[in-house]
Formats: structure tokens, sequence, C-alpha cells
């Protein structure tokens, strides 16, 4: 049985991890390159909000999270997860360095009898292609000396309902045992197990259910533009298509797709499809789409201060919401970035409000060379009234829309969170909707 666990990236998903682990009983030794985040977790706190700071407390105290940057503790470990990012590069193709820097830490650590378990979303083969050959260097043979599976990430940042305890874990091996193994080991934390043949077949599972969402929110965002050229209301269309009870699953449309998986994942498919001269032209084109809502926002509030008689360049915009979805801190590849990368290029003043994220960095790339750091500023009726336009990028719960409205001069909203408030709808701008001008 493996009595010690170590995870290595105790970020949004190896964090929730460990802790899940801890409640079960099973001792974890926290790989953690971020002097700070060791820092803190030693001290009893925790920089996830989906991770409160007296679990970490207590699993700290009681022996089961050791925190450390210490790759060498790795040897203590049974098993080991890699929980760590998979981003793309500035060409959209696949960055790999953190994988393989963490199969490279573990390698001349790994000895026989260990187990590896590759967590990080990633494109069908990167267990057996990439991770494989790096631990197999050391002279020691995947099923033979150590095994080796596939286990993806499916953590949703601001779930309450499901975790990574209750959330079913996909388990493929690169040999019948490694698979068994690793689903034996799932199971300790309470998880059910989904067990396929292959490390392959595990690492496509995940990025089909990211792609399926990815798909579909292409799907709305296209009749969202379509339902506002046609003078109809695309929100009371899904509202109403919503009532079917079999046959339909709502999606909804926005100023984009953002966060750690469904801008990246299409993009991971698309690049090793091309190595088997397939061309993913379905799943492009619902990135291109997708891609394409923050020029359509601009567009909004472009056509919304122009119904004024104001332009774009020179106006003051205050943006309401960075984060990449409502009620979280996460801002990763948050639709917002290049939302205001477009308005500064068109010669916007822009300021952002996000309770959540108290400091958001713009570029740098090439619609913003040089990186600029922007801070939150207090939403005061002050503060709204001297915008020429309020742009909802991500509609938070907490915030008074009413409020807002009444104070200001022009709202436009590309998440629908206005759409109940009777007064003042001449002065916004909904995304989708009929009243846009």
């Amino acid at each position: 049985m493996d009595k010690t666990v170590a995870i290595i990236g105790l970020g949004y998903v190896g964090l929730p991890l460990a802790v899940a682990f801890g409640h079960g009983g099973v001792p974890v030794i926290g790989i953690e390159l971020s002097a700070t985040k060791v820092a803190e977790l030693k001290a009893g706190r925790s920089y996830i909000p989906d991770v409160p700071a007296s679990d970490i407390a207590a699993l700290v105290q009681a022996g089961l999270l050791r925190p450390t940057n210490d790759y060498d503790e790795v040897r203590q470990a049974d098993s080991i997860f890699i929980c760590v990012p998979t981003p793309y590069d500035a060409a959209k193709a696949p960055d790999l360095s953190f994988i393989i820097s963490a199969a490279e830490g573990i390698a001349p650590r790994l000895h026989a009898g260990q187990l590896i378990v590759l967590q990080s979303t990633t494109y069908p083969g990167t267990t057996d292609e990439v991770v494989r050959p790096i631990l197999e260097r050391t002279g020691l043979k995947a099923g033979a000396d150590f095994d080796l599976a596939f286990s993806p990430e499916r953590i949703d940042p601001g779930n309450t309902k499901f975790n990574a305890i209750n959330t079913p874990k996909v388990v493929g091996g690169v040999t019948a045992q490694a698979t068994q193994r690793a689903a034996d080991l799932l199971r300790r934390i309470g998880a059910p197990v989904e067990i396929v043949s292959s490390a392959r077949a595990a690492e496509m599972t995940k990025l089909l259910e990211n792609i399926f969402r990815s798909v579909n929110i292409a799907l709305v965002n296209e009749l969202a533009l379509l339902c506002e050229r046609m003078g109809l209301d695309v929100w009371e269309v899904i509202r109403a298509a919503s009532t079917k009870p079999f046959g339909f699953m709502p999606f909804y449309p926005g100023p984009g797709v953002g966060g750690h998986c469904i801008p990246i994942d299409p993009l991971y498919l698309s690049w090793k499809a091309r190595e088997y001269d397939f061309h993913t032209n379905f799943i492009d084109l619902a990135a291109e789409v997708n891609e394409s809502m923050p020029y359509h926002v601009v567009d909004l509030v472009s056509q919304g201060l122009s119904g004024r008689g104001q332009g774009l360049k020179g106006s003051r915009v205050l943006v309401l919401g960075v984060a990449f979805k409502r009620d979280i801190d996460d801002a990763r590849n948050s639709p917002a970035e290049r939302v205001i990368e477009l308005l500064l290029r068109r010669g916007v003043n822009v300021s952002y409000h996000d309770a959540f994220v108290p400091k958001f960095t713009v570029g740098p790339d090439v619609f913003q060379p040089e990186k600029l750091a922007l801070e939150s500023v207090a939403l005061t009726d002050v503060v709204v009234e001297q915008a020429d336009c309020v742009l909802i990028v991500t509609g938070h719960s907490q915030l008074d829309y009413a409020r807002i409205i009444d104070h200001a001069a022009l709202v436009v909203d590309s998440c629908n969170v206005t759409v109940k408030l009777a007064a003042n709808q001449n002065k916004i701008v909904r995304l989708g909707a009929s009243n846009n001008p």
C-alpha cells in the first residue's frame, strides 16, 4: 500500500488534492517551488479560496501535510503526483516545460516501487512520450521497476458542490498494474474512479470534457451575435430552450473564455492532431469564435458611446470583474486581459474593479508590448459617475448592479447580470440582446 504521497505543484489543483489525501489519513509531502507559498502553508495559511486555512493548519500540525521546496523529499514518497501548469507559448503551441521540469526533478530521485501520476491537462501521448522517457533515463523501466499513470485534474475553482473528493477520477496507466494502483490510491480519498484502457485514453478524456464546453460556448456566442442583428434576445431564447427536459443543455455567451482549461485544451489537441495529418476544423473554428468575443465587446462599448455622441478615444471605461469567472480570484487567461488591451490600443483610459483580484497584469504580448500592472480601484458612486462607460466583464454576485446603473452614464453588460433590473434599461447595452444601438 502507498503510505506517503508527494505532490509536485501546490496550486489550484495540487493543494486541494493534498488536503484530500490528508483528510484521508495519507501523509503528503508538498513540493512547491514558491518559497512564499511554502511559508504560508507552514504557517497554516491558505492562498486558495476553495481551501480553508483551518484545513491547512490542522493537517500541518498533525504532520499530514509537509510543504517544502526541496525535491529530495520525493525520495520518501511511495507515489508522486505531478500537478503543474500546462500553458501554451506565444505561437499557441503546447508548453510542457513545467511537466518536463517536474519529471527531471523526479528522475534522479526515482527509485524502484514508486508510482508516478501525471494530473496536468495535456495532449494524448504526453505521459508515454514525454514523461516516461525522462524517467527511464535512470535505467529504471515503467511497468517493471516503477508505475506510471495519468489521471486528469477536474478542479472547478469556486464550485462548492463538486471538489477533489467527490468528483470522479479518470485513471489510465501505461500498464494495467499502474492503472489499478493509481485507482486504488485515489479511492483512499473517497473519490469515485473510472478506469480507462490507457494513459492516452485518460488524456483524451480530459480534452473532450473541455472541448465540449468550448464548442458549445462558441455556438451560443455566434447565436448571440446573430440575435443582436436580428433584434432578438439570445438569453430569452436560451431560457426558453432550457425548458425542454431532454436533448438540450444550456450554455451561455460572454466576453470570451478563460481559465486554465477551456482556452488551452482545444489548442493542445489541434496541435497534436496535425502529427496524424488531421485537422480539427470544427474545434479550431469554435476557438476562433470564442477568441473573437473580446473584440465584439469592445465594439459594443464603441457603439454605446457613439449613441451618446462620444468616441472611444479619450473615453474613460471602468471594467467590472477581471477574474475568468464570477466569484473567484483566478484571472488566468481571463478575457478581461484582451478586452483591456484592445481598449488601451484605441486610446481608452481604463480602470478596473474586482474585489477578488486586487492586482491584474496586462501583457506583455503583441497587443500590449510592455507589461502593464493595474490595481483595482474602489467602487464608489463617484468612480462610477466619472466613467463614460461601465463595462461588466465578469459578473461577481456581490456587486449592487442596480446602484451601479443608477450612477453610470452607460453600462455594457457582457454577462447578462442586469437583465432583471427594470430601471434605467436605456443606459444598458447587453451582449446578445435586442436593445443594443
